[in-house]
């Protein structure tokens, strides 16, 4: 498959030097861009699913009428957070 290019893009001079401070060792101003546009798109992706999973969520349990109660659900991912942090530890 051949490549393709991105518009060139003009930016304020603090913006290159902030951008090529933050360089790691052999890394390219080219690649960090390169880098920082997939992890946006990545973002963006599982912003967009988290929401049609959320008014997907929201439809059914209108629908059937089962609603779970909020204070539940935050001490279930309170658990789930203090599992993880052990774990981590």
């Amino acid at each position: 498959m051949k490549s393709a290019s991105l518009p060139s893009l003009r930016v304020e001079p603090e913006l290159r030097n902030s951008a090529e401070q933050v360089l790691q060792h052999g890394e390219t101003l080219s690649s960090f861009i390169e880098s920082s546009i997939r992890a946006n798109i990545d973002r963006r992706i599982s912003q967009k699913e988290f929401i049609t999973r959320g008014l997907f969520s929201g439809e059914r349990a209108r629908s059937i009428g089962e609603y779970e109660n909020a204070d539940f659900i935050v001490e279930q991912l309170q658990e789930m957070l203090s599992k993880a942090k052990k774990n981590r530890s």
